[in-house]
């Protein structure tokens, strides 16, 4: 998706289904689209499905591939839809309603996944499962520029470029810059690809990703890598600690049983047993 949906949410593609069989004994059903309980006691908001609300694109945690929503977020939460005996549903969804759990209180979405940083300021409007992935900040610049390091973008002037409601750019503000705003992670990487600013920071994951294309490799560079202390988690609308708890349990089951290691490899890269913290911040 190149262009930003607006504040319009769109209903996407599900990613694995696994019903069926997995079905406890005992389910409510309601075909009128009602509320269901789920295993574990797990009402949703929708029966039958997990409904993930998310913000696109912002790959490698979520994005559309070949017409599907997948990445690592999304693979880590169709565990929890598994053990729910359920299938995800995701929607795309502005994301300044992650901050503020919109969606969640309004009974659109049982639980939001988009590569979202745990804060204090945060936990006043929503739940946070445990902590599933260390994140870093990167300053990634045009190699024609000149730039080596945040502080040159500083001492030269130059624009430099931000998503909006991130923590990235909250850091950028907090070091004295005026940071441009773009709307997704996509339109971030095309301003600095089209010279709208000389240097931007993002997420280092999504900077891996992005430099995995070697046009992107050729022209562009890491010129820092910011340890800011982040730690994302899915976030559930206040006071769903049943919810809370399958997500715990299934991000608990993926890491001692292999799982986590295999998908973060799958979509992140090289893994070690510090790429995620075990217990919430």
């Amino acid at each position: 998706m190149n262009t930003v949906l607006g504040r319009r949410t769109r209903i996407l593609a599900a990613t694995t289904a696994t019903a069926g069989l997995l079905l406890v004994a005992g389910c409510t059903s309601d075909d009128g689209g009602g509320k269901k309980t789920a295993a574990g006691g797990v009402t949703l908001v929708k029966g039958g499905q997990l409904t993930t609300c998310t913000h696109l694109p912002y790959p490698p945690f979520q994005s559309e591939i070949d017409g599907k929503v997948q990445g690592f977020d999304v693979s880590l939460i169709d565990l929890v839809a598994k053990d729910l005996g359920v299938k995800q549903v995701v929607l795309d969804t502005p994301f300044e309603n992650f901050k503020t759990g919109a969606f969640l209180n309004s009974g659109e979405c049982d639980l939001a996944a988009a590569g979202m940083t745990i804060t204090a300021e945060r936990k006043k409007n929503v739940d946070f499962s445990d902590p599933y992935f260390d994140a870093t900040q990167a300053v990634l610049v045009d190699k024609k520029s000149g730039i080596n390091s945040l502080a040159d973008v500083k001492s030269k002037g130059a624009k430099l470029g931000a998503q909006a409601q991130t923590t990235g750019e909250d850091y950028a503000k907090s070091k004295g810059f005026d940071p441009v705003s773009f709307e997704s992670s996509d339109a971030v990487l095309n301003g600095l690809r089209t010279g709208q600013v000389k240097a931007v920071i993002i997420d280092y994951p999504v900077v891996q990703g992005w430099l995995k294309d070697k046009a992107n490799a050729s022209a562009f560079k890491v010129v820092d890598n910011l340890n800011t202390g982040e730690q994302y988690g899915f976030t559930v609308k206040k006071g769903n600690t049943k919810l809370v708890a399958a997500i715990n349990k299934a991000l608990g089951d993926a890491k001692a049983d292999g799982t986590y290691k295999k998908l973060y490899e799958k979509w992140i890269g090289p893994y070690s047993e510090t790429a995620a913290s075990p217990s919430a911040s």
